[in-house]
């Protein structure tokens, strides 16, 4: 198994270094979304724009995508890019899409509940998918319940992707919701190709059932995981800090989102973090901000999200991808799998 020195090499696409990127960006004051105004005209549009992945329902119908410039406004393209193929219950949740060094973009997905792996797919432009596969990376646990919501993370100095998912193990830590039967941790395996993985281990364990992890990359050789506490009691997004991206995370906050919050995706805007958030039972979307992970500032009515936006990753991409995408997507066009 590749060992993860520090993570200030890791890439997750979720909070991708983009410095020269975003110092090309022109954000403007943020104030009453809904009616900002019209687009930017062709000359002062940005040079790179924010994709947020998506599901809608369950995930019967694959992926969707909608992608912004402020952080704020979000524009659907209002289709499936990517309809569902592998698992046994063929669903696409939770996708989280990872650009790599060499430009593709690699996705992973929740394929379904009582499974023990996830679907995979690549793409170099969004638009053209490779064959799906299906990664049974907990085939060696019998009795894990579910491969939840996979994300990845890209590390420069090993050239390899770490992918990290929930998973509950039934029996593994006794005295866990057991009445539920949940006992979820995050676990990890990591790959250099998406052909062939290590053995999943272990990531993080605070003591209780947890889900929807994502991690943070900051500069300083330290790492955020961003997690929901799945406890039925609570069902709140925390963090917690490590200076190595497998941890240990300690020093972990108290609750910073309302009950039943979960999904949480983040992106760095200028100087600050926005992380993202599904507010299920209310069928909303939300956001704070933050610049330390310490003290947060609600921006939720200030978002304009599309109507039925369920949570996958936010991502940094230039703006020809985006541009290239609604061209095509408004055309109906849809490519060969390559």
């Amino acid at each position: 198994m590749q060992r993860y020195n520090s993570c200030s090499g890791a890439a997750s696409v979720a909070v991708q270094s983009v410095a020269t990127w975003l110092m090309l960006l022109a954000i403007g004051p943020i104030r009453n979304m809904p009616a900002r105004g019209a687009e930017p005209a062709p000359s002062t549009q940005p040079a790179v724009a924010y994709l947020f992945t998506s599901f809608r329902g369950n995930g019967e119908d694959g992926l969707h995508l909608a992608y912004s410039y402020d952080g704020y406004r979000w524009t659907d393209l209002d289709r499936s890019f990517l309809a569902p193929k592998v698992g046994v219950s063929k669903l696409m949740r939770d996708p989280f899409i990872c650009r790599g060094p060499d430009g593709t973009f690699h996705m992973v997905w929740t394929t379904g509940w009582n499974e023990k792996g996830f679907g995979y797919a690549r793409s170099n432009d969004l638009l053209a998918w490779s064959e799906q596969k299906y990664a049974q990376v907990m085939a060696h646990e019998p009795t894990t319940m579910n491969t939840w919501a996979p994300e990845i993370v890209y590390d420069q100095p090993s050239r390899r992707f770490l992918i990290f998912w929930a998973s509950t193990i039934l029996g593994r830590f006794p005295g866990d919701d057991e009445p539920n039967r949940r006992n979820h941790r995050m676990y990890y395996c990591d790959t250099e190709d998406f052909s062939d993985f290590t053995k999943a281990k272990l990531l993080f364990d605070p003591g209780y059932s947890i889900i929807d992890a994502t991690i943070i990359t900051r500069p300083g050789n330290s790492c955020v995981i961003v997690f929901k506490d799945e406890r039925t009691s609570v069902k709140k997004l925390r963090v917690a800090l490590s200076p190595d991206i497998l941890g240990p995370y300690k020093d972990i906050s108290e609750p910073f989102t309302d009950q039943h919050t979960e999904g949480p995706s983040a992106i760095r805007i200028g100087d600050e973090w926005f992380v993202y958030f599904d507010r299920y039972q209310m069928h909303q979307y939300g956001a704070v901000k933050t610049r330390d992970f310490t003290t947060w500032t609600d921006i939720s009515r200030e978002l304009s999200f599309p109507k039925d936006h369920r949570h996958g990753n936010v991502l940094t991409v230039p703006r020809a991808v985006i541009d290239r995408v609604e061209r095509e997507s408004r055309q109906g066009q849809t490519p060969p799998i390559r």
